[in-house]
């Protein structure tokens, strides 16, 4: 007999989700902190998951060894501790893009490429935006919202304590805040001349995917942002974003939309959608979510496990 699935409480306030309250009220009172004090905070809980999370620093290392193999290895070890300072910081960069105006944050963003949203919302076709799971990926949404209005996909929290937190969050940010799993919606939405924020940069397993070289490794790449381009005729627009040097200041910059995208070829299509996200993480690597496997399903189920 297989595992029954645990039944979580009904009501939020059941002591079950005391862990998932503390946590939330955590994250809003680190979005006040000074900022020197969140990435001081951000680098210690980050070099604490690096020190004790010995299974998510071996899916980090497995990962930059196979997208990175011209580095050597004290390069390399470097890299991975650096990725988990990033994403520390992430947490408290994630909870101030939940938690606080974005207007406070006007005077700690650049804004380039503005001019290619422009002329892809001209068109009148809505937009979908190629966004990337740095750790700045939440921040990045707030500071995007200054600019321009958008939609978001997602996917949704397993937690429902949580998932309630975070979705009221995101609708704040967001004008609407999609379920990945609701094609039907997003196709709505761009096609109402809304623009889509998507992030297509995650392993969501063999049946909704096709195989295309992602830093030269076959990687399982979702197949929807090609549909959702032909379904709606609409721009595809690579978002990049990232945490400056000085670690107080963020640059935002829209790429030109994807040229004659898509093609009909779903794995070339895949294949340069990858590599827009490529081009992207190696101006600053270590701000990637690398702590996830991205290469969990493998070309041939045959293959042993690269975790």
């Amino acid at each position: 007999m297989g595992k029954k699935k645990r039944t979580r409480p009904a009501h939020p306030a059941h002591p079950y989700y005391w862990p998932t309250w503390a946590g939330i009220t955590l994250m809003k009172l680190g979005a006040w902190l000074p900022w020197p004090v969140k990435i001081a905070l951000g680098r210690i809980m980050g070099e604490c998951v690096w020190r004790f999370a010995r299974r998510r620093r071996h899916i980090t290392e497995t990962n930059l060894r196979l997208c990175f193999p011209e580095l050597d290895d004290r390069a390399r070890a470097r890299l991975v501790r650096e990725t988990f300072h990033a994403n520390g910081i992430g947490i408290l960069e994630t909870a101030t893009g939940w938690c606080r105006d974005p207007e406070h944050l006007r005077h700690r963003v650049a804004f380039k490429g503005h001019e290619h949203m422009v002329q892809a919302k001209a068109q009148g076709k809505g937009v979908l935006i190629i966004g990337i799971h740095f750790s700045t990926l939440d921040l990045g949404g707030a500071l995007h919202s200054l600019f321009f209005d958008a939609d978001v996909v997602y996917r949704p929290h397993d937690s429902p304590v949580f998932e309630s937190f975070m979705t009221r969050a995101r609708r704040r940010i967001f004008g609407a805040a999609i379920d990945r799993h609701d094609l039907r919606g997003v196709v709505k939405r761009i096609k109402s001349g809304r623009a889509v924020w998507y992030s297509p940069d995650q392993d969501f397993g063999r049946e909704a995917s096709v195989f295309a070289p992602f830093f030269g490794v076959e990687a399982a790449t979702i197949k929807m942002t090609s549909r959702i381009a032909g379904m709606t005729g609409a721009p595809v627009m690579p978002l990049i974003f990232h945490r400056n040097p000085d670690n107080r200041t963020y640059t935002l910059e829209y790429l030109p939309a994807i040229a004659d995208f898509p093609t009909g070829d779903e794995v070339a299509d895949a294949a340069r959608v990858n590599q827009v996200i490529e081009q992207a993480i190696r101006r600053h690597p270590e701000q990637y979510l690398w702590l996830h496997r991205r290469f969990k399903t493998r070309p041939d189920k045959r293959d042993p496990s690269l975790y």
